[in-house]
């Protein structure tokens, strides 16, 4: 099993040709609603790519929060412990363009009430094969939800974004980071992609730099160093492309799957989400990712 502690937001999403530039209006050629937040996507990834899951955060007492509760069990997730509490469910507001393109606004409304996790949940943490993290709960939150996974021995792989800085009780508790070379830079203060992984591997065991259209890099601290190619497709909207990575690579790991093949494996699920409108709508089935792997 595979658990997330986690943001779970409505994505309010608007299909423009271009981005409006600040001061400007434009005309949008369609709105959506879909559920989303970087631990959902991820547990709803990991789901889908074939493992069993269980969500740890919080949604409000609205309709965006039944409906996001309503997805994630559809989608095969245990919210048994989702949390539901007075007042808004978190939201986020993306503008997609015509080259797939995105710019997000995050609000937390429910996910910023978490201080960390329960002594339900962290049961659930210390029976997972890995716990998935990511930063748009409280840092508090997150960081104690790393050390609970920690003191059971349980990998924890942190996407760290939205990027902010990252204390050390964090990355002491950190198995695997996985930032992209946007968020790398930021950590590092390395633009080279090889540097900033010379950078991240003083910090922790191991890390995955996702590249984009240029693929992902992995190093670890034996020494061994992968490069590996993004899947050649037409992007749609990208929204949900690193979360659909994240979350197909915990599973890839926790099958016993090696680097090279981990990766491989989180790459394809990457490039059949990017080929879909939505963030938790893209995300590719077990079946899908096999297929495209073949």
């Amino acid at each position: 099993m595979i658990s997330v502690f986690g943001s779970a937001n409505m994505d309010l999403v608007a299909y423009v040709s271009q981005a409006p530039k600040r001061g400007e209006t434009v005309t949008g050629r369609e709105f959506r609603t879909i559920p989303g937040g970087k631990g959902a996507n991820q547990a709803i990834a990991a789901a889908r790519a074939g493992a069993r899951v269980a969500f740890l955060g919080a949604v409000g007492d609205d309709a965006f929060g039944a409906e996001m509760r309503d997805t994630l069990a559809g989608a095969g997730v245990d919210v048994a412990l989702l949390r539901q509490v007075s007042g808004r469910s978190g939201i986020a507001h993306i503008v997609v363009d015509d080259d797939g393109g995105n710019s997000i606004i995050v609000v937390p409304g429910a996910n910023g009430t978490i201080a960390g996790p329960t002594e339900e949940e962290r049961a659930v943490i210390a029976a997972s094969q890995a716990l998935l993290l990511q930063l748009e709960l409280p840092m508090e939150a997150v960081v104690a939800a790393a050390g609970a996974a920690r003191e059971a021995g349980v990998p924890v792989i942190l996407t760290p974004a939205p990027s902010q800085p990252l204390p050390a009780a964090l990355l002491d508790a950190v198995t695997l980071l996985l930032p992209n070379e946007h968020e790398a830079a930021d950590i590092t203060g390395a633009t080279d992609p090889e540097a900033a992984m010379d950078a991240l591997l003083q910090r922790v065991d191991e890390a995955v730099i996702t590249l984009g259209s240029e693929g992902a890099l992995y190093g670890g601290r034996t020494g061994e160093r992968l490069r590996v190619p993004a899947v050649k497709v037409r992007a749609v909207d990208t929204t949900a492309a690193g979360d659909t990575f994240a979350g197909a690579f915990a599973v890839a790991r926790a099958e016993g799957r090696e680097a090279a093949g981990a990766l491989r494996f989180a790459s394809a699920a990457a490039a059949l989400s990017v080929q879909r409108e939505g963030a938790s709508t893209s995300m590719p089935t077990r079946a899908e990712i096999d297929a495209a792997l073949a």
